[in-house]
C-alpha cells in the first residue's frame, strides 16, 4: 500500500468551514461538546482573512483532503526580546492520525518561527491527553513551574469596569 501523500498549506478564506469542523472536532477530543465552540465561519474571515490578521492557520491535507490544521500567532518574550509563535490549536482528525500530519503542522510552524527571526515556539496542552508524549519526542519541554490563568465572562468584565472584586461563582 502506498504512503499517504502529506502537504501543509496556508490556508485560505474558503477553508473556514473546515477550520471550524475542525475545531468542534479538537472540543470533542478534549471532552467538551461541539456546541461549546462559538467560533463561526465570520470569525474567521474577520480575524484571520481581514486587514490586521489575529492569527494564522495551516492546514494538513492527506491525500488531497483536509486532515487537520495548526492556529497559531505570535507572541512576545521580554527575556528574549524577540517574537516567538503561540500554537493555539493543533488537531488532526482521527482516520489521518499516524500519516504524520501533526509531526508535519509543528515542523511548519517551526520553519515559520525560524524564517521569521523568532526566538520559541509554545503551546499548552491538558494534562491527560496522550500528545504529550508527541510534543515530548519533537523537543517541546513542559514548563511545570508556570501554571495557566484566564480572565474571562463576568470576572473579566466586572474587572474592565474598575470592580474590586470579582463576582462570585453562583
Amino acid at each position: 500500500m502506498p504512503e499517504p501523500r502529506l502537504r501543509i498549506r496556508p490556508a485560505t478564506p474558503e477553508d473556514a468551514s473546515t477550520v471550524v469542523g475542525f475545531v468542534r472536532g479538537l472540543a470533542e477530543f478534549e471532552r467538551e461538546p461541539a456546541s461549546s465552540v462559538r467560533l463561526t465561519e465570520a470569525d474567521l474571515l474577520r480575524d484571520g482573512f481581514g486587514e490586521h490578521p489575529r492569527f494564522e492557520v495551516l492546514i494538513a491535507e492527506v491525500d488531497g483532503a483536509p486532515a487537520g490544521f495548526a492556529l497559531f500567532f505570535p507572541n512576545y518574550s521580554t527575556w528574549e526580546g524577540r517574537a516567538g509563535l503561540y500554537i493555539e490549536d493543533l488537531f488532526v482528525d482521527e482516520r489521518a492520525r499516524g500519516t504524520g500530519a501533526g509531526r508535519a503542522l509543528v515542523v511548519e510552524v517551526a520553519r515559520l518561527a525560524v524564517k521569521r527571526g523568532f526566538a520559541r515556539v509554545d503551546l499548552s496542552v491538558l494534562d491527560w491527553n496522550p500528545a504529550r508524549e508527541f510534543y515530548d519526542r519533537l523537543g517541546f519541554r513542559h514548563q511545570s513551574e508556570w501554571l495557566a490563568y484566564r480572565l474571562d465572562g463576568d470576572p473579566l468584565l466586572a474587572l474592565a469596569a474598575g470592580s474590586e472584586e470579582a463576582p462570585s461563582e453562583g
